[in-house]
């Protein structure tokens, strides 16, 4: 003879064979996923924060954002491809600058840096053509 406790978990069986697959569905309708243009590279950012400039130049762009506290710069080539000498720098008023540098194929960085009522510079360069800027961001 069956007891409460398994007569309550046949019970519950049924209900869980309901909500499983409405559950799935709606996790699917709501969760993000690559929809039109949601799976390229540039639909994301590697830097927190709001775009704040752009600097294009013949092979690439300087990309800088900003929160309250931090910005971050990014250097990304026109067309990407084989790896080539790409560089990104920025530096606060009064501070060190990050530098990351190497060949990448299709984007250097992130880099970052403390700049809480500072303003920054920054510099990019990608195959030896640059751009750089003034102190920004005050």
């Amino acid at each position: 003879m069956p007891t409460d406790t398994t007569r309550t978990r046949r019970g519950r069986w049924p209900l869980a064979r309901l909500l499983a697959p409405l559950l799935a569905a709606l996790a699917l309708l709501l969760l993000p996923g690559p929809g039109p243009g949601g799976g390229t590279a540039d639909a994301a950012s590697v830097c927190s924060g709001r775009p704040t400039k752009t600097y294009s130049f013949a092979t690439g762009e300087l990309r800088l954002y900003r929160t309250r506290h931090y910005a971050c710069a990014v250097t990304v080539a026109k067309r990407p491809g084989a790896a080539r000498p790409m560089t990104v720098s920025l530096q606060p008023r009064g501070g060190r600058p990050a530098v990351k540098s190497g060949r990448f194929g299709r984007q250097t960085g992130p880099v970052t840096v403390h700049a809480l009522n500072r303003c920054v510079r920054a510099y990019g360069s990608v195959s030896g053509t640059s751009r750089s800027t003034g102190w920004i961001l005050c």
